[in-house]
């Protein structure tokens, strides 16, 4: 550790700070119009591929955040989880996407060929700074929101599902156990890093956190709103 600044034992898991540090975030996503279309049906299908072919640009930059974590975890467990995840994320651009992408009758292909819109790229941009940057907890802190809010949205979401075959589909592929479970884990190692780090370190990282949370926010209104650049 390069600070002065001990480590002062929390009286709770980090994890609780940082969600109630999100927690208006999160309402605000549940509440959006493009998640609520989701589950009542009236999502255009413009705003869904908008999103997909923005998500499978972002994928692409997130997977390299996550191997950068891998590089930067002080365990070896740590280092392989991260390594495996960021191979996930890639095969979701790859196999999920192509899906949907067919479903909405276009490509992968056609996908990667559209721009990264401007949201995509701030938040990517932010994400990639941060992780490479900053500490192990930073970009931990930096990444966690894409696993854990989508978590919970999924979460949120099974139970009312969507009569469309296409939006049920996606709500699925979030609120699944497995990908539960992997959520799980990397909270719990939010938990672990934070208890270890001093009030500053976790500061800055919970800024990080609520950072890309609100970035989170921003993926789904861009896609609500198709986003494109204005000149």
């Amino acid at each position: 550790m390069t600070t002065s600044e001990s480590v002062v034992p929390q009286a709770r898991p980090y994890s609780e700070e940082l969600w109630e540090a999100i927690a208006p975030t999160y309402k605000a996503i549940l509440d959006h119009p493009f998640i609520r279309g989701l589950v009542d049906g009236t999502l255009p299908r413009a705003a869904f591929r908008h999103f997909v072919v923005q998500d499978s640009h972002y994928l692409r930059d997130y997977a390299r955040a996550l191997a950068l974590c891998a590089a930067k975890a002080p365990r070896e467990e740590d280092v392989r989880a991260f390594a495996s995840d960021a191979v996930g994320a890639i095969a979701a651009e790859q196999e999920m996407h192509a899906a949907f992408m067919a479903d909405l009758g276009g490509s992968a292909e056609q996908a990667a060929g559209q721009p990264v819109g401007p949201t995509t790229r701030a938040y990517t941009s932010y994400l990639l700074a941060t992780v490479y940057g900053g500490s192990f907890l930073d970009g931990l802190a930096a990444v966690l929101p894409c696993y854990w809010i989508y978590a919970r949205v999924g979460e949120a979401l099974l139970e009312e599902s969507s009569p469309d075959p296409l939006y049920r589909r996606w709500i699925a592929a979030y609120g699944d156990e497995t990908f539960q479970s992997v959520v799980r884990r990397v909270v719990s190692l939010a938990d672990h890093a934070g208890a270890e780090a001093t009030g500053g370190q976790r500061a800055r990282a919970l800024e990080h956190f609520v950072t890309t949370s609100r970035y989170e926010w921003m993926f789904w209104d861009a896609a609500w709103r198709q986003e494109t650049w204005p000149v």
